[in-house]
């Protein structure tokens, strides 16, 4: 990840496994819509599900428990005029939100890794059969 805002913290977090530069950074906030939203019991209650959805994927995907992504969601104290948390490369992987820091060398290296520990897609056919 070179910078993971709003929706790339889910994704980032789907891989097997996840790099960020040091550099980068990761914005952490509440589930957010635009356009006509009625301010009635349905609406919150919906966007509450879908923010508990979102928490509950990250969680199962990372080693950041549901207590921190939550603080970090719903922090007031960092952004002036707005809740969550701007997280450096480091600080993600210290809260478990990304597994190491890397480059995007680091990561297909890493990929190569991961497909070499994969069983054979096909294996090699048994000695004394004839394909073909």
């Amino acid at each position: 990840v070179g910078g993971g805002h709003s929706i790339g913290v889910p994704l980032s977090v789907s891989a097997m496994r996840s790099y960020i530069v040091p550099s980068a950074s990761m914005t952490v906030h509440p589930v957010r819509m635009n356009g006509t939203v009625l301010g009635v019991p349905q609406s919150l209650t919906y966007i509450d599900r879908i923010q508990e959805r979102i928490i509950q994927f990250v969680t199962r995907r990372s080693r950041i428990t549901a207590e921190d992504f939550r603080r970090l969601m719903t922090n007031t104290e960092e952004l002036a005029t707005d809740v969550g948390s701007v997280l450096s490369g480091q600080q993600a992987v210290d809260l478990g939100l990304i597994d190491r820091i890397g480059t995007l060398s680091d990561a297909i290296e890493g990929l190569y890794e991961l497909i070499e520990a994969l069983p054979p897609r096909y294996p090699e056919p048994k000695k004394g059969h004839n394909i073909g």
